[in-house]
């Protein structure tokens, strides 16, 4: 399935989630800590064999699910499984938990931003940077810093679905797509 009908069918879980955590007291926190538990025991390779097996009914799915969640799931978050489960949507748990965080971060106005350099990044330059994106954007930004030495120079910044490619790298590869 294209990565447009997985975010397509995956928004309204996402929403029903996001909804769902405005509604509890400490929500937010909650049911991030619930979406990405979720996330990483869907994404486990073992997890998702288990769950590719198609003699599995909806319900085995649920609580095989659950079982590895243990105490990390509430009744609400149960339900959620089991739902997914029912819907045959449990492999969208990956993509529901990253639209959950989206919305999160756009309520709480946060963003985070993933710079990767071809040179360690101070906490001079961090902060400098941190504070321009804050002064752009009008959220809170917490950067997350990366050496890439294959950049040969310059910085790749990503800000959710925006990128801005300012290395050496890849420049060459423009100008050697200009050049083709």
């Amino acid at each position: 399935m294209a990565e447009a009908e997985l975010t397509t069918i995956a928004r309204p879980y996402a929403r029903a989630v996001f909804n769902q955590a405005l509604e509890e007291s400490d929500g937010l926190k909650k049911w991030s800590r619930a979406m990405g538990t979720l996330a990483a025991v869907v994404a486990d390779n073992k997890v998702s064999q288990l769950l590719d097996n198609p003699r599995l009914t909806a319900e085995s799915e649920a609580s095989l699910v659950l079982q590895v969640c243990g105490e990390e799931m509430d009744d609400k978050a149960g339900n959620l499984v089991r739902l997914l489960a029912e819907n045959n949507r449990l492999a969208l748990v990956p993509t529901i938990a990253q639209m959950y965080e989206l919305m999160k971060a756009h309520y709480e106005k946060t963003m985070n931003v993933e710079v990767t350099s071809a040179y360690e990044v101070s906490a001079e330059e961090q902060k400098r940077l941190a504070e321009a994106l804050h002064r752009l954007l009008q959220r809170e930004v917490a950067l997350q810093t990366e050496v890439d030495k294959s950049l040969i120079g310059g910085v790749i910044i990503k800000a959710e679905d925006t990128v801005i490619d300012n290395s050496v790298r890849g420049k060459l590869g423009k100008l050697s797509q200009a050049l083709s």
